[in-house]
């Protein structure tokens, strides 16, 4: 079952993949704006202009340069930049390990967060700590991840200048730009003023993206604590003797964080598509970052290429939480 189950959802997701493209490649292409015009200086003549257009393809009709381009992508071709003359794919390969890093330094950020809010406030449920548990995930989320930037801007950045408000690695630093996996890549070699750099860079738009997701994830895995510490078999480890602690960490807990999985699955998706604004704000290089300048520059192809991109890794993070949640629970299991 859990093989049908899975060439259901591969099928679905070829499905929503072309549809991804469908809409992608149709909307920059009806927003406003001349990418060749861009191109080219004020004095281009109308052989100029039908020479460039020619040369991108956009002299044939949208349907032709839909199916090219897709044909393209099928090989792994997504075309060359307009504004910076280079392959797409290598554009995007370059920056998307940085979206990586900081989303995976973000979620787990927001698993230690909200994980611990979580069970403390199931421990001391009932009382004023709840409360307190209650209130601070609540403002958390109600404040949305761009602004928690710039109030991490002002508090450790302005105001007690700790950490870095802009970049991604200190400029004398001596890394491989083609790796890209800076934090990783320093802590596989031992390199901690690599690690403290990248981390000094890091962590305020970690942070920015985490808060919200540890408000979210600490609410509802203490929701499903609470219900598990009412069940029979939380009460026959109270009778061994186990202290609530223990009956937390040990017997609650792994029933508790399976519905907490799909949150987590689904929020890291859109975590990854979230750092657009925070990567911007913090001048991070990464592919957010660079999607913002290609809007800006009309560079259609990036544009193409980069939110794809963001489509496949959206499908492709849900579709690994489906299965590993069909895996982890027996009910679905054998369905």
């Amino acid at each position: 079952m859990i093989i049908r189950s899975f060439l259901a959802r591969f099928f679905s997701t070829l499905v929503t993949l072309f549809g991804v493209a469908v809409v992608v490649f149709v909307l920059v292409r009806i927003a406003p704006g001349n990418p060749i015009a861009m191109m080219l200086p004020p004095g281009a003549t109308e052989e100029d202009v039908a020479r460039l257009r020619a040369l991108y393809g956009f002299d044939k009709t949208l349907i032709e340069q839909f199916f090219v381009w897709l044909g393209n992508v099928i090989y792994g071709d997504f075309g060359t930049s307009i504004t910076m003359r280079l392959p797409v794919s290598e554009l995007v390969l370059q920056r998307l390990p940085a979206t990586l890093e900081l989303s995976i330094m973000a979620l787990v950020i927001a698993l230690v967060l909200g994980g611990s809010l979580a069970v403390f406030g199931a421990r001391f449920r009932g009382r004023a700590q709840e409360v307190g548990v209650d209130i601070s995930t609540g403002a958390a989320l109600s404040v949305p991840d761009f602004l928690w930037g710039l109030l991490l801007i002002l508090a450790f950045g302005v105001a007690w200048p700790v950490l870095h408000i802009s970049g991604r690695v200190d400029p004398h630093m001596d890394v491989d730009l083609t790796t890209n996996f800076y934090f990783f890549e320093g802590l596989l070699l031992g390199d901690f003023a690599l690690v403290s750099s990248v981390l000094s860079h890091m962590l305020m738009p970690a942070l920015a993206l985490g808060l919200p997701l540890a408000a979210m994830i600490a609410q509802l895995l203490k929701q499903s604590l609470k219900e598990q510490l009412d069940q029979d078999y939380v009460n026959l480890a109270r009778v061994r003797g186990h202290g609530e602690t223990h009956v937390i960490l040990s017997e609650a807990l792994r029933n508790a964080a399976l519905p907490t999985l799909t949150l987590i699955g689904v929020q890291f998706a859109f975590l990854i598509g979230g750092t657009v604004i925070v990567e911007r704000l913090f001048a991070y290089e990464g592919l957010g970052n660079m999607a913002i300048d290609a809007v800006i520059n009309r560079d259609l192809p990036l544009i193409q290429g980069i939110v794809l991109l963001f489509a496949v890794l959206f499908i492709a993070i849900n579709l690994t939480v489906d299965l590993t949640y069909s895996l982890l629970n027996p009910k679905l299991r054998h369905d």
